[in-house]
């Protein structure tokens, strides 16, 4: 099998069912503005919506092979790590995803511009310290690589992207087009998306990468408000689905059902994501009033995006996240636990700190 030549961009897209896609393109646009409309009247997304944005790193990373849960991420970063060296493994790969975001959030607040430096920079971030790290971190290719069953030859290869030589190439036509701004932008998302899967420019880690510039390249068009949108979870529940029809562009150049499967993954993960941020902003609403309630303390609102951070804490971090004096914090950690909003999971000894669970968040995210 020979190395695949990636199609020219923009693509000539005449021959689509235009009044199929001109529906899906409709139907995924106004349930991502009712989700932006949401986010919109969220003060602080990054904060209310942070525990959802763990859930997309496990899920997109599950696509992958990693397998770990919420649960034992959010453990693990209170030191409650698993025996299992492959599950420690799997965990730090979602850190990366997450930590890999975050820095490309940054780099675009900044007004920093969409090119191959940040994508590099996100893969880099993945593969850091984790599976994979000896396949040049941030590096562009410059081996061919083919994907098939495990150790098959390239004669068996269900597909070869593009030889090296010209990666760079691809890249740099790929993020001419995403600069364009003629092109409906669910549609560019959707061939953006596509292409740099079918270009393979990393070793390892090239979808997940890709899926991280998904809701960063929503953002940069400014179709939602901040860059908390979570589309993995619809990846991975239709996984053969999302794998086949990528693969039927390279072997067919089918691109009309790849278009219309991700307008789908659009349209049912927005009003998805719209129905778990009012979940969590009605907790949020419900919990500020008991809590100002509850302890009376100026910092109460300090107290509840604590909680809303990191569902499950460690006394200290819960101490350095509120800013309160280390008596005032127990004194309300002991509220807290006897209204039953926290509760503990491990219990303080010697050194040892107490871990505390957000119980009804982390019921909600799970």
């Amino acid at each position: 099998m020979d190395p695949y030549i990636p199609e020219k961009l923009p693509l000539n897209l005449s021959a689509l069912n235009w009044q199929t896609v001109t529906a899906k393109v409709s139907e995924a646009s106004a349930a991502l503005a009712y989700y932006n409309g949401i986010l919109k009247s969220i003060i602080n997304p990054a904060i209310f919506l942070s525990p959802l944005e763990t859930k997309e790193a496990v899920l997109s990373s599950r696509i992958e092979g990693t397998i770990t849960t919420v649960d034992e991420v959010l453990k693990y970063e209170v030191d409650l790590k698993p025996d299992s060296i492959h599950k420690q493994n799997d965990i730090i790969e979602v850190l990366n995803y997450r930590k890999a975001t975050r820095s490309a959030k940054e780099w675009l607040k900044r007004d920093l511009p969409f090119n191959l430096t940040l994508i590099c920079a996100i893969q880099n971030e993945l593969i850091q310290g984790a599976r994979g790290k000896e396949k040049h971190p941030g590096e562009i290719r410059k081996e061919q690589v083919w994907i098939s069953a495990r150790n098959r030859p390239i004669e068996e290869a269900t597909y070869v992207p593009p030889e090296p030589l010209g990666l760079k190439v691809h890249l740099g036509k790929l993020i001419d087009y995403m600069n364009r701004v003629d092109q409906e932008v669910l549609i560019q998302t959707a061939i953006m998306h596509a292409q740099f899967e079918i270009i393979h420019p990393f070793y390892d880690g090239n979808g997940r990468t890709g899926r991280i510039l998904i809701p960063l390249y929503l953002w940069s068009k400014q179709r939602i408000s901040s860059p908390m949108f979570y589309i993995s979870e619809y990846f991975d529940e239709n996984r053969d689905q999302y794998v086949e029809n990528l693969r039927k562009i390279s072997d067919t150049k089918d691109w009309e059902h790849w278009i219309l499967f991700f307008l789908e993954a659009i349209s049912i993960q927005a009003k998805r994501n719209s129905e778990k941020a009012n979940q969590v902003l009605n907790l949020y609403n419900l919990m500020r009033g008991r809590i100002s309630e509850l302890t009376k303390s100026p910092k109460a609102s300090q107290v509840l995006d604590a909680l809303f951070i990191t569902p499950v804490i460690r006394t200290p971090n819960f101490i350095e996240l509120t800013g309160l004096k280390p008596s005032t914090a127990h004194r309300i950690i002991a509220l807290l636990k006897k209204e039953k909003i926290l509760s503990s999971i491990v219990r303080p000894s010697g050194r040892t700190p107490e871990v505390l669970v957000f119980d009804d968040l982390f019921t909600l995210i799970r």
